[in-house]
């Protein structure tokens, strides 16, 4: 086991998954891998921190040391190999104090101290919806993974709950750390995002999803429920607001477009297709409500972004989203397309619910950051380091 120093440990951080390509691949676990390792070193200067990851274009914020992999590691038959043999030689070789994994698996050769971020369980609850290599993969290596750790950090209540029952893991090596929101997302004035919506030529009033096109998220159920908003629309008050769906392909998104097809709303969906980071605070501001009806989410970031842009949200009451969204938004039965457009129809149509949600949102949306994330993260380090000193 790496020899533990009196003052500054090194901490490594195993962030293959770090992506800043235009793909499915950037959003939530490379944004989660972003925002907590720019804010680690002001977290807890007393450490060192190492980053192995292949996104050579990273910026690396002061304090943080990158050691870049040669390895392919974005193609899943490179990185397993990469994590499981080249990473521990080069963990043991630079006599690092502490191990943290943010992705579900570390390597079995490790034995020095482990932090595993578990970001949910889908793969164990919803297997149909996965690749078969990646569901058997994810389901043999988080399992040993995290039993073997030495403290496993979840991003919400719920799949702590998860973890427990699915996992057979001690409550008591699991520790929440909420995700944050980055000071960007925030409400804009009137005529910037109004200069964005017609630069990206978006409708004047639209019925927002931000995420990345797969089975999980239900955007298929969202398309239904917008036919049924749209059939029951009132006549003599307009077009019903556009349906703008934002995020790259991820796996059988086929699914989507055929849902749209088979609805023949092909004139009223909108897709954006993959939206760069720095563009979504003007989307959200955009919009004129969020809808995310997701079946299951370890955390659920989007929803948070865009109450913090001051956007009014439905979201499904299913796993973490209640416990991220609190009172701030309308929850909806997932399964039930009819209550989505419930949901929908009576928010678009009254301007003044709207906006106590989005007062809500906003208040709600400030509990949120990912200094405090960092903030906690760092104390979990100290926990698992001061055990082993002791």
């Amino acid at each position: 086991m790496a020899a533990l120093p009196e003052e500054r440990p090194i901490v490594a951080l195993n962030a293959q998954l770090l992506s800043l390509s235009p793909t499915y691949r950037s959003a939530g676990i490379s944004s989660y891998m972003d925002n907590l390792l720019r804010h680690l070193p002001a977290a807890d200067a007393g450490m060192d921190y190492e980053v192995f990851t292949h996104e050579r274009a990273w910026p690396a914020p002061a304090g943080m040391r990158v050691r870049y992999t040669r390895w392919p590691t974005h193609h899943p038959l490179a990185r397993i190999p990469w994590e499981q043999v080249v990473l521990p030689w080069w963990l043991y070789a630079g006599r690092h104090n502490l191990l943290h994994a943010l992705a579900f698996v570390a390597p079995l050769a490790w034995r020095g101290p482990t932090v595993v971020t578990v970001f949910d369980l889908s793969f164990l609850l919803f297997p149909e919806r996965f690749r078969v290599y990646n569901r058997l993969y994810l389901s043999m290596f988080t399992r040993l993974s995290a039993r073997r750790a030495d403290r496993v950090i979840v991003i919400s209540e719920s799949t702590k709950r998860d973890a427990v029952r699915l996992l057979g893991l001690d409550a008591r090596r699991v520790a929440v750390v909420y995700c944050g929101v980055d000071e960007t997302y925030r409400p804009l004035p009137a005529e910037v995002v109004e200069e964005y919506r017609r630069r990206r030529g978006l409708p004047e009033r639209f019925v927002l999803f931000v995420g990345t096109l797969e089975p999980r998220k239900n955007i298929a159920g969202l398309i239904e429920a917008y036919r049924l908003l749209a059939a029951g629309w009132p006549r003599g008050a307009g077009e019903p607001p556009a349906l703008v769906i934002a995020g790259a392909k991820g796996w059988y998104y086929q699914d989507v477009y055929q849902a749209v097809q088979r609805a023949e709303l092909m004139e009223r969906v909108v897709f954006t297709g993959y939206v760069p980071a720095d563009e979504l605070p003007f989307l959200y501001n955009a919009a004129t409500l969020f809808v995310y009806p997701s079946f299951y989410e370890g955390f659920g970031l989007p929803p948070l972004e865009a109450m913090a842009c001051g956007t009014a949200v439905v979201v499904s009451d299913r796993s973490s989203l209640p416990e991220v969204v609190g009172d701030a938004g309308v929850l909806v039965n997932p399964e039930e397309p009819a209550a989505i457009a419930q949901a929908m129809h009576e928010l678009l149509r009254d301007e003044e619910a709207r906006r106590v949600l989005a007062d809500k949102g906003r208040r709600r949306a400030a509990a949120f950051s990912w200094q405090r994330a960092a903030q906690e993260t760092t104390a979990i380090y100290r926990q698992v380091l001061g055990k082993e000193r002791a």
